[in-house]
């Protein structure tokens, strides 16, 4: 067994365990009584089905993350990503055709595995507490969709990238940088105009009340957005939410149907001010700029990797490639990842305080906070969640903190 390996296991075994760790916290912080800050959020009815909805979905996540985690541990034991290289090479010379082979059938495998436990997710959690509104049809239709452009993209990208490092040198990671920083600024532009309508419907928010009010505020905040969509959210799931993507003439809102029919005008105006005041704050540019900077860095490590012949040995290979480079990669750089992931959590944070005192400004706090409960309560959010996993994983305040500190800007 080479020090490779032993690192990459003990990697594996750690994050598993710390997250399971963090998971365990979480769900202990759950009692059948209603904190004393949670009451007149939660009636004692609704607290309960909210419990009870987080902890089937820990016991699930805790369920499946154990069953792939011990998948992993085998594959890595059994030298599985060596074999299948040795096995793909008897047949394929070409390195960009050997590398879109493997990447494909690792991607079926573990589509064929995880599939089952989406399925139960979504018809019987997700039924059971009466968010479900997709059909089998639609389900097994987005997954061919979603297989089919990942196939496609996916395949694209890759066959780039690897072209790039074997006919490129040692400045290959830069053309790749290129590539990703081009084709994410793609995505951010037009991925509402492109990829959405493969899987929902949108139109534009027909005329009345709710338009004049959106467009009234979008005016007083100088933000002149004309292109304001509805999509048929509900086709898939009764949770509701909002976002808004673009840049320049085309920008974009999209409001979930669930969102129109939970929340009154004032309230999704508020909503809307809250998500304009993450542009206004130049919260998307500079997370546009963080990512490119980021992709730049991982791709250079990524590059001392590809040539490394004791990590192909160590998952199973006699030589190296860009496939099992990119695997041992993705395991070696977790713990950076981690570190990074909190300061990216952290930043985050700050962000979605901002954006709320953006739409405070206009003096929309009560009706922000009125249109966030709403939508936690909908959602059976968990509003009670441990401190340390807050702290490593959400991306957004709690509710609780959220209305406190929009209280305080008030008072």
């Amino acid at each position: 067994m080479s020090t490779y390996l032993i690192v990459i296991l003990l990697i594996v075994i750690l994050d598993f365990f710390w997250t399971q760790y963090l998971s365990y916290r979480n769900r202990k912080r759950m009692s059948p009584e209603i904190p004393a800050q949670l009451d007149g959020i939660y009636d004692k009815q609704e607290y309960a089905r909210q419990q009870e909805y987080q902890k089937v979905n820990s016991r699930f996540g805790l369920l499946t993350s154990s069953i792939m985690f011990l998948i992993m541990l085998l594959v890595l034991l059994l030298g599985v990503f060596g074999w299948l290289d040795e096995i793909l090479r008897q047949y394929i010379t070409n390195e960009v055709t050997l590398t879109l082979a493997f990447f494909g059938i690792v991607y079926i495998a573990n589509s064929i595995i995880s599939l089952p436990f989406d399925y139960y997710a979504t018809f019987v959690i997700e039924e059971r507490f009466c968010f479900n509104k997709s059909t089998k049809a639609v389900f097994w239709l987005d997954q061919l969709k979603g297989f089919i452009l990942t196939i496609v993209l996916g395949g694209i990208i890759f066959a780039l990238l690897v072209w790039f490092y074997e006919a490129l040198g040692d400045y290959a990671w830069l053309y790749a940088w290129g590539l990703v920083t081009l084709f994410s600024l793609f995505m951010t532009l037009f991925y509402s105009n492109i990829i959405v309508p493969l899987f929902n419907k949108q139109t534009p928010l027909e005329e009345g009340e709710l338009r004049d009010a959106i467009e009234s505020f979008s005016k007083k905040a100088g933000f002149a957005v004309k292109n304001i969509y509805v999509m048929d959210a509900s086709k898939r799931s009764s949770k509701a939410n909002a976002y808004f993507t673009g840049f320049g003439a085309k920008k974009r809102i999209v409001l979930f149907d669930t969102l129109i029919n939970d929340l009154d005008t004032n309230e999704i105006v508020a909503v809307l001010a809250h998500e304009i005041g993450h542009y206004k704050k130049k919260h998307t540019l500079q997370g546009m700029v963080i990512s490119v900077f980021y992709t730049g860095i991982i791709l250079f490590l990524l590059s001392l990797f590809l040539d490394n012949e004791e990590i192909a040995i160590a998952l199973g290979g006699t030589e190296p490639s860009f496939h099992l480079g990119i695997i041992a990669f993705s395991i070696l750089f977790t713990p950076i990842s981690l570190i990074i992931g909190i300061f990216s959590s952290i930043h985050s944070r700050m962000n979605e305080y901002q954006a709320d005192a953006y739409a405070a400004g206009f003096g929309l706090s009560e009706p922000l906070i009125s249109g966030l409960k709403k939508l936690s309560v909908k959602s059976l959010s968990n509003l009670n969640p441990d401190p340390l996993y807050v702290f490593f994983y959400y991306s957004h305040p709690t509710l609780l903190q959220r209305m406190d500190a929009l209280r305080k800007i008030d008072s």
